[in-house]
């Protein structure tokens, strides 16, 4: 925080962060907004599949039920006393019971199951529609995010035109590439490539390999070791298992800020690899400088 004496130059270089970070908030809800409407868009395609599939069964059914109806009224049908008196002795007529009792409960069973697939086809559809609706919303959700989040990224980058050149160059630097010895696992292979990526520029919602954000280099960097995680920060806040900061080891996920909107990797209990925002390459930092804590999750082990 700039103290009260706060030179212009100083006070802009503050604002130019918290336009940032607002962005970068954006950009994270953007981001999930992106991945809900994915998710609704494969619950509705499923939904009309299972619509297809059980309409398709009830059509199989429908002709079981065809075929046995017209065996009954091709001679196969018979009641008791017309049973009786076409038999020719007291076998033919219980063969003939028995056929007719085969062929009704075949009929019976038959029309059960088209019921059946029929109901399961109309809950599929109402099931397909609440999902394209739900997805209709979200689309515009995503849409309505991306608009703040294209103007907030908009007035962050004017912003950074106005600082200084100094100030620029402050932001642009990496310092010396930190190097380190990572542990052995899956962890160790996520920080590997975390710190590989040292010195490439930040953008919002970029998903590398040349640039990045906070998240997508979260995930590439597990990726990379095997390991699936989500996109967001908001979801990255959720995996695995909670530490405390005094348990902070490599590859440790630490989300930061009351929102859960940006994320860093720890390489020790001291230090942390972040893409920080527009403007500031990939580089290491202290844990604690980056911002307020929120969650510290370990991904693995």
């Amino acid at each position: 925080m700039p103290s009260a004496h706060a030179q212009p130059a100083d006070d802009a270089l503050k604002v130019y962060n918290d336009l940032t970070r607002e962005a970068e908030k954006l950009s994270q809800d953007h981001l999930k907004a992106q991945g809900d409407l994915g998710r609704a868009n494969g619950i509705v395609v499923a939904a009309t599949e299972a619509e297809k599939k059980a309409l398709a069964e009830s059509e199989q059914f429908r002709g079981q039920v065809d075929v046995l109806t017209e065996a009954s009224f091709e001679g196969a049908r018979f009641t008791n006393l017309s049973a009786l008196l076409t038999s020719s002795s007291q076998v033919d007529f219980l063969e003939r019971m028995q056929a007719m009792n085969i062929i009704a409960t075949d009929q019976n069973e038959a029309v059960e199951r088209m019921n059946a697939t029929l109901a399961a086809a109309q809950k599929a559809r109402t099931d397909a529609t609440t999902a394209a609706s739900a997805a209709e919303k979200l689309a515009a959700d995503v849409s309505t995010r991306k608009v703040a989040m294209d103007a907030q990224v908009s007035t962050a980058r004017s912003k950074y035109q106005s600082l200084t050149r100094p100030q620029q160059q402050t932001l642009a630097s990496t310092g010396p590439k930190v190097t380190v010895n990572a542990p052995a696992g899956a962890a160790g292979a996520a920080l590997n490539f975390a710190m590989s990526q040292q010195g490439k520029p930040y953008v919002f919602g970029s998903n590398g390999p040349n640039s990045w954000d906070c998240s997508s280099l979260m995930q590439a960097s597990y990726r990379a070791a095997g390991v699936s995680i989500p996109r967001v920060t908001y979801d990255q806040a959720k995996v695995g298992r909670g530490v405390g900061r005094g348990e902070v080891t490599a590859g440790d996920l630490i989300i930061y800020y009351s929102g859960q909107s940006h994320v860093a990797m720890a390489i020790d209990g001291t230090r942390a690899v972040h893409a920080s925002t527009e403007g500031v390459p990939v580089k290491v930092a202290n844990i604690d400088s980056i911002g307020p804590i929120s969650v510290i999750r370990r991904v693995v082990g």
